[in-house]
């Protein structure tokens, strides 16, 4: 539906009683525990309030009691589908703090997988989504699909949603022998998923007529509230982390920015639908890159021995005894870093007082931006429109709720 102006409610005969209406926080289409209170003249939204909350869970001012090596189990759990971007934004504020070049190797790695969890938070969103919208065959697509990255990431690490191998310097360990093989069988077979679910959905009418013209989020509108990611560049601004401030040498890869001009839910779709290939190409690439050599520097005032080491060096029992009691001690500075998340701009400002524990770690969520924008976007919508609005910009509470 065509959002209406409010100054034209009177024209459609909807200037009754208005109706003050709480949207979650429990709602199960809210993705996440966000609440809305809505103020409603019959089904026309009169104006929209984002409350948020209700996932706080203090990680930033957490960050300040724990070794910057502990950092990365908290980081991580902040956009709880991208906890590889979470870990990747922390590692290099820390890296490019104290002036560490982390080797090749560890780097293509770092960036398969990021590329990876981008694909597998893509892949909820359409699943979810559609879901909400009664489509619960392209959800279990979506699904099945999303659980051989999550193998690949358990053959890794051990672990499924959070691979957690990130160190500062480098990586926790090397591929496993059967990575690359597995993740070419994936590569190649993730074509085929995603042409069914393009088929199932960009051209169905349903889909279309629930998407197009919803929650038009423009230009100016991005500026205002500075949104990032899939929501700005459905906004047509080609704004891509990996190609404004490269990182992990993402110069030396070749891939396009998605963009539409349309700024609509439907637009937000597509964007995010072509960025799925454009990962694909881009882990093509990087496994073509992939040599051997070390995946964490030499430095073991900053990284853990190999274990082998322990039973052999006494040196390496006292380096590994200090990094794990006390950690490391960055000189006193200050520094940004930021990438690009599956939902936008994720940067981390982090403060170093000389101290074995980070003085500040501030977070630029990608989420928080995006849910305030709500406010702005919802009024003159009809209430079935909102889950498809707050869907289309792909809000994380994690993210948000800080």
């Amino acid at each position: 539906m065509t959002k209406i102006q409010l100054k034209d409610l009177t024209k459609y005969g909807l200037a009754g009683d208005v109706m003050e209406l709480n949207l979650g926080p429990q709602h199960p289409s809210t993705h996440g525990v966000l609440r809305i209170k809505l103020r409603l003249d019959g089904e026309i939204i009169l104006s929209a309030e984002p409350v948020i909350g209700y996932l706080h869970t203090g990680i930033e001012k957490e960050c300040e009691t724990r070794t910057y090596h502990q950092v990365f189990t908290l980081v991580d759990r902040l956009d709880y589908l991208s906890g590889p971007a979470e870990e990747q934004a922390y590692a290099g504020a820390v890296e490019r703090l104290m002036g560490l070049e982390v080797p090749e190797r560890a780097q293509i790695i770092r960036l398969i997988l990021l590329e990876l969890s981008r694909i597998s938070s893509h892949l909820i969103w359409v699943g979810t989504s559609a879901l909400e919208l009664n489509m619960s065959s392209v959800y279990m697509y979506c699904f099945a699909e999303r659980e051989k990255i999550l193998d690949l990431f358990e053959e890794f690490s051990g672990a499924r949603m959070f691979p957690s191998i990130w160190r500062i310097g480098g990586l926790a360990k090397d591929l496993n022998p059967e990575f690359e093989e597995n993740t070419k069988k994936f590569l190649k077979g993730f074509p085929a998923t995603w042409k069914d679910l393009n088929n199932l959905l960009t051209e169905n009418y349903v889909w279309c007529e629930r998407l197009q013209g919803v929650a038009i989020i423009d230009h100016e509108m991005c500026k205002q509230y500075m949104c990032t990611g899939p929501v700005l560049r459905g906004a047509g601004v080609p704004y891509d982390i990996r190609k404004a401030y490269p990182y992990l040498g993402y110069e030396n890869y070749q891939f396009d920015i998605p963009t539409y001009p349309q700024a609509d839910s439907y637009a937000r779709y597509l964007v995010r639908m072509e960025e799925m290939n454009q990962s694909i190409s881009i882990i093509e690439q990087a496994l073509a890159k992939l040599k051997p050599g070390p995946v964490i520097i030499a430095n073991r005032k900053v990284a853990l021995p190999p274990r082998i080491d322990l039973t052999r060096s006494m040196e390496a029992v006292i380096h590994q005894f200090k990094l794990v009691s006390e950690g490391i001690r960055p000189s006193a500075g200050e520094i940004y870093n930021c990438v690009e998340s599956a939902r936008g701009e994720l940067g981390m400002y982090l403060i170093s007082d000389g101290n074995n524990r980070p003085y500040r770690l501030r977070v630029r969520s990608p989420s928080f931006p995006h849910v305030g924008v709500l406010q702005a976007v919802l009024p003159g919508h009809i209430l079935s429109d909102v889950i498809v609005a707050i869907a289309s910009v792909d809000p994380i509470l994690g993210d948000v709720d800080r």
